[in-house]
């Protein structure tokens, strides 16, 4: 119908917004209704006398889809920000130009000392050569040092799961070599570059972070101005929701398990299971079935997602279920529990 169809069009202008969340909103819907449906079929355990009724799977459904509508008021150079280093252009390009520079001027620098050794009449001709020699040599060393320095710098920029305390010294000494432009000495990194690239996690700075965090805000505030028919009321929240954690250290709320209903807390493990699968982030691939499973069970022993709704997540397979569907075949591997 017209409703629906409007809907599922808001989602496509937010997964078209950005090319490395395109698909998300339209595949957490697939998951979180997958596990509802299983959760519906089960006769034992807590949900055994849980029976969602036509209406409230259309409104869990609705939910699903609306779930990320607060991201068409999130900046696109953060939403799409793939390396650290990227604000509107990717400043990385700025560095390989200044570690040019430091090539040129170890170049400079070892050509004015072979010729001052030249043009020194109390040296023979063969201290000369060996002079130049060792010169050579130094030179060569801190080209290679430089080479890796920018391969390591190149190599941070692009973000990861863990960034190493060692890693962090490192962009902290390349951070004290010294270049000079427009006449002027100056660090070879500015402050702001060095916190982007000691970035932990990801690509985001913390601002970044709490700037799309805040999309759930905004979901919550967009979806709560709408007049609901009564069998929708529960979108707002449902929808608000896929962002909590059951310790209550989740977001925008902090709610605790018994603060939230079934249907937001499936919705968290369906958000949770395509960002962890999907392969269009810019700074990690697709795990695999096996990874993503073990980080939901680490997130389970740790309260952040429903015990019981992950062990029929895991039960009747919803993971492979979905998987066939929307996952490459080198993602699909053997799953051990």
């Amino acid at each position: 119908n017209l409703f629906e169809s409007f809907i599922k069009l808001i989602a496509s202008a937010i997964d078209a917004k950005s090319p490395y969340t395109g698909g998300h909103c339209a595949r957490v819907p697939e998951i979180t209704m997958m596990l509802a449906e299983a959760v519906q079929q089960t006769k034992d355990g807590p949900f055994a006398d849980v029976a969602f009724s036509e209406k409230e799977m259309y409104e869990l459904k609705i939910a699903a889809w609306l779930h990320d509508c607060g991201k068409v008021a999130t900046p696109e150079f953060v939403v799409d920000k793939s390396t650290k280093l990227e604000t509107i252009y990717d400043r990385v390009h700025e560095l390989e130009t200044r570690f040019g520079i430091l090539r040129r001027d170890e170049e400079i620098k070892r050509l004015k000392k072979e010729l001052k050794f030249e043009r020194d009449d109390s040296l023979s001709l063969e201290e000369k050569a060996e002079q130049v020699k060792d010169l050579q040599k130094g030179y060569r060393k801190t080209l290679r040092d430089l080479k890796s320095d920018l391969e390591f710098v190149k190599e941070s920029n692009v973000g990861g799961e863990f960034m190493s305390g060692d890693k962090k010294d490192r962009v902290h000494q390349i951070a004290n070599y010294r270049w000079k432009p427009n006449g002027k000495v100056e660090n070879f990194l500015s402050e702001n570059e060095i916190y982007n690239l000691t970035i932990p996690r990801g690509t985001l700075t913390p601002e970044e972070r709490k700037v799309i965090n805040d999309h759930i805000v905004v979901t919550i505030n967009m979806l709560e101005e709408l007049p609901y028919p009564k069998h929708l009321q529960n979108v707002p929240e449902f929808a608000g929701g896929h962002h909590e954690k059951l310790d209550g250290t989740g977001y925008p709320m902090g709610l605790m398990k018994d603060e939230m209903t079934v249907q937001a807390r499936i919705m968290a493990i369906a958000d949770i299971f395509e960002a962890l699968t999907a392969k269009d982030r810019p700074y990690k691939k697709g795990k695999t079935l096996s990874q993503a499973m073990r980080i939901l069970g680490f997130m389970k022993n740790d309260a952040h997602i429903d015990v019981d709704l992950f062990d029929i997540f895991v039960k009747e397979k919803i993971y492979l279920q979905y998987a066939e569907g929307f996952l490459d075949p080198e993602q699909i591997d053997e799953v051990q529990i």
